[in-house]
């Protein structure tokens, strides 16, 4: 069996390089010139790419295109974090934390907070054990501590 030199195995000829260059002037998608040259649509991005050959958006482009929709805030998660600052702007103010209610991985229930006292396989690991509101893994103290609004908004509030 005759052993294929690197240059004869090329992908990219000079041939399907100027092909590719026509196609792409002409206004072909990817796929279309991938199909027509007999190469992945992969190969074809990323010769574009490497021959620096864009198609930029122009401002027509960008007038006709559809409006980004806004990132939605998850419902549990607003809920959550409406529950633990509110409704209002003011910054919440974490009050102390109960250290009566501790306890181990054995003790936790349901309703109890999940906060991790100390470091894990130290004879001192424990959990918060404060009673934890409507199902959430902490109590109002460490949801304070887990659940930050974002920095921007946090910034924003002052």
């Amino acid at each position: 069996m005759p052993v294929l030199s690197p240059i004869s195995s090329r992908t990219w000829t000079d041939e399907r390089i100027e092909l590719l260059k026509r196609h792409f002037e002409a206004g072909l998608s990817c796929s279309e010139i991938a199909a027509d040259i007999g190469v992945s649509r992969n190969a074809v991005i990323g010769k574009l790419s490497r021959l620096n050959l864009t198609r930029g958006r122009t401002v027509e482009d960008r007038a006709f295109a559809p409006p980004r929709a806004p990132r939605a805030v998850p419902r549990l998660q607003y809920e959550m974090l409406a529950t633990i600052y509110g409704e209002t702007d003011a910054p919440a103010v974490a009050g102390p934390i109960d250290e009566t209610n501790r306890c181990s991985l054995l003790e936790l229930a349901e309703n109890r907070c999940r906060w991790p006292i100390s470091t894990p396989g130290e004879d001192d690991f424990c959990f918060c054990g404060n009673t934890a509101p409507d199902g959430q893994p902490y109590c109002a103290g460490h949801s304070r501590l887990a659940y930050r609004p974002h920095t921007r908004a946090r910034a924003m509030r002052g």
